[in-house]
Parts: structure tokens; C-alpha cells; sequence
């Protein structure tokens, strides 16, 4: 019975985690539309607000824990380059993405990452894809395919840069998963988020300064902000990782598959977004191609993505 309610929970944490990052992708259409904010205001500030609330969370749990990470240069080489190529990457071209088109098609093409690992754990291997593998692959390029050129290959139905920053999303969602494998075996993940957060929200502020852009900030954009922050932030990584702890890495990914799914949703029913029959049967593509290889990975547990 214990084991019944620890996956029930572990199932509930995860759905959770992936619920309130759909939200934050809308939240952050919502500002771009409506608001007039920025990715390059919005990234910055986000990443350095929600880090150092995670931050100062994490100390006071085990401030030496948390300090510990810098004693060892080998952990402070890992932790900038998980911060600047994997977090800040990842948060910055994931809502460019948005920007230049929509929460559910960013969120939806983020995932080709479960393709990109899939390739690099076959080279690691030295083996070819299996069967389920390669439908998954097939199913992840004419999705993409679909959702960039509604099946007409001579013509462009999203910009080239959201296709562009939406690809380099799922590279940097790559990097994001693999790259602190060493820091993971070491420390809790809620901590190195935390740090990479800051550290990535201080590189982007150093780039853009966000307080030169000085946005209109209202009520409406101000609820919207603290959704970002505390359920598509704080809240999600807690209840996802805590997911994890419960149920693994494989199975937690599974059913964070709920992310592009409310992303999309809420694109539709409140930012009045307009998809094409070809938008979804690409997204149906894909996010059968995220089902396929998590439930693929159950056992090994070794194709598990989230960013947030």
C-alpha cells in the first residue's frame, strides 16, 4: 500500500511540474503579446529572481552543502558551463522561441532533444537504433516538418527564427540533461538549479541589462511575472524533482509529457492562437515521438529531459 501512495504522489508531483511549466510558456506569450516585455528582459530577470529565492532556500536547508559546490574546480568548471550552455541557453532560446511564435510550438519543439540524446546514447553504445527508436525518429521529423511548413516544402509558416531558436533550444536542452552528470552523483538538483539560475541570470543581465529596457510592469503583467516565477519556477522544479525521488527519472518524464500538451492548450482557449491541421498532427508527431522513447527508457531510465 505504501508503495501504491508513493507512486500515486510521485505520479501527482510530476503531472504538477508539468502542468505549471505549460503555464509559465503561456505566461510568457501572454507578456510578449500583450505587454510589450521582451525575451531579453523577461530571461534575465526571471533566472536571477527564482534563483536567488531557490537560492536562499537552499541555504537555509544546508548552507554548507550549498557552498561546497566552489571548494573543487573541476565543480565550478561543470557548474558555469551547466549554467551558461545547458540553464541559460536552454531558458533564453526556449522563449525567443516563444516570442516569435507561440508556447505550445516552442514547448512542443523542444523536445527534438529525446531525439538528439537518443543519437548520442546510440554512438556512446555503438549501436544502431532499435526499431521503436527509429518510428520515434521518423515521427520527430515529420512533425517538425509539418509544424515549420504545414507540408508545402517551399514555404515557411513560422519565422526561420523560431524554427532556428527552437532548435537550439533542444541543443541546449541536450547540454541542459548530459553536462552535470558529475554535479548530479554530488549535490541535490533544486541546489544546482538554484546556483545556475543565478549565475545564468547575472551572464544574461550583464548582456541585455534588463534595466535599461524598463518595461511597463501592470497588474495583469505582474500576475503574470509571479506565475513564471513561483509555479513555472520554483513550484515545478520542486514538485517535478520530488517526482523523480518518488518514481524515477524515465517514468517522471513521462508523464511531464503533460507540459506541451497545457502549453498548447492554454495558446488556444486564452491567447486566442490559431493552429492548423498540419500544426497538429506535428505536435501529435512529437509528442508521440516523447512517448515512445520515455517509455523506451523506463528500464535504463537514461532518456529523461526537463527544462522549465
Amino acid at each position: 500500500m505504501e508503495s501504491q501512495n508513493q507512486k500515486a504522489a510521485g505520479v501527482i508531483f510530476t503531472l504538477f511540474g508539468g502542468i505549471f511549466w505549460g503555464l509559465s510558456g503561456a505566461c510568457g506569450q501572454y507578456l510578449f503579446e500583450f505587454k510589450g516585455i521582451t525575451a531579453n528582459w523577461l530571461v534575465p530577470v526571471r533566472l536571477v529572481l527564482a534563483g536567488s529565492i531557490m537560492l536562499v532556500i537552499s541555504l537555509i536547508n544546508d548552507s554548507k552543502t550549498t557552498l561546497s559546490i566552489w571548494k573543487t574546480r573541476e565543480n565550478v568548471i561543470d557548474l558555469v558551463i551547466y549554467s551558461i550552455a545547458g540553464m541559460t541557453l536552454c531558458q533564453y532560446s526556449y522563449f525567443v522561441t516563444i516570442e516569435n511564435s507561440n508556447a505550445g510550438t516552442a514547448t512542443v519543439l523542444q523536445n527534438i532533444a529525446l531525439v538528439i540524446i537518443l543519437a548520442f546514447i546510440c554512438i556512446t553504445e555503438k549501436r544502431f537504433p532499435k526499431t521503436a527508436e527509429l518510428i520515434a525518429v521518423i515521427c520527430a521529423i515529420i512533425g517538425v516538418f509539418l509544424i515549420a511548413t504545414h507540408g508545402d516544402i517551399n514555404h515557411m509558416v513560422i519565422s526561420k527564427k523560431a524554427l532556428f531558436f527552437g532548435m537550439t533550444t533542444a541543443i541546449a536542452l541536450v547540454i541542459y540533461n548530459l553536462q552535470p552528470h558529475n554535479l548530479l552523483k554530488q549535490f541535490n538538483p533544486f541546489m544546482i538549479i538554484a546556483w545556475s539560475m543565478v549565475i545564468g541570470g547575472t551572464f544574461l543581465s550583464a548582456v541585455f541589462k534588463p534595466w535599461t529596457l524598463t518595461p511597463v510592469i501592470d497588474t495583469k503583467a505582474a500576475i503574470a511575472m509571479l506565475a513564471i516565477l513561483f509555479f513555472g519556477t520554483i513550484l515545478s522544479f520542486t514538485f517535478y524533482f520530488q517526482g523523480v525521488k518518488l518514481i524515477g527519472a524515465s517514468h517522471a518524464s513521462l508523464y511531464a509529457c503533460i507540459e506541451p500538451l497545457v502549453a498548447s492548450l492554454l495558446s488556444v482557449f486564452w491567447l486566442k492562437v490559431s493552429f492548423q491541421p498540419f500544426d497538429y498532427a506535428g505536435f501529435l508527431l512529437i509528442i508521440a515521438t516523447i512517448l515512445i522513447l520515455s517509455a523506451g527508457s523506463r528500464e535504463k531510465g537514461k532518456i529523461a529531459t526537463r527544462q522549465g
